[in-house]
């Protein structure tokens, strides 16, 4: 029996264990909101977006808003819209749906959210809204954060 590799295996041994556990670092989620703009269809009123938004923080929203910004087909600010999506219990997913009147949805290119001006909750911390935020969209309106 050889015993000289068992120091090399060894090395390799943990090599691979400090490899997987900072995989798994990578793979817990951050601690923070996330909205997703899931759908964008004309509505009676004009456009109705529907945002699929998750709370992965440890303290739950009594009350949430977002100041959106709306970017037309040229780039060029088309408007701006404080979204009221009340309420989001942590660790929580909510769909909020919002009618943009008098807005044409072939018309926006993309959403940008600048601002929350209500992040309320027992603890909640300001700024807690905002910071980590992860955006993402599946309609051909880009959301970004």
């Amino acid at each position: 029996m050889k015993f000289s590799s068992l120091p090399v295996v060894s090395a390799a041994l943990a090599a691979l264990i400090a490899a997987g556990s900072v995989n798994a670092q990578e793979a817990v989620p951050a601690a923070g909101l996330t909205i997703e703009l899931n759908d964008v269809a004309p509505s009676q009123k004009g456009c109705k977006l529907t945002f699929v938004a998750g709370n992965a923080l440890a303290l739950s929203l009594s009350k949430v808003s977002f100041e959106f910004v709306i970017f037309d087909q040229k780039g060029l600010v088309e408007r701006m819209a404080v979204l009221d999506f009340r309420d989001l219990p942590a660790g929580k997913t909510k769909v909020r749906q919002f009618d943009l009147p008098g807005t044409n949805c072939d018309a926006v290119k993309s959403l940008l959210i600048n601002d929350a001006p209500a992040c309320v909750g027992n603890g909640v911390q300001p700024g807690a809204c905002m910071s980590g935020i992860k955006t993402g969209s599946k309609s051909a309106v880009e959301l970004k954060g």
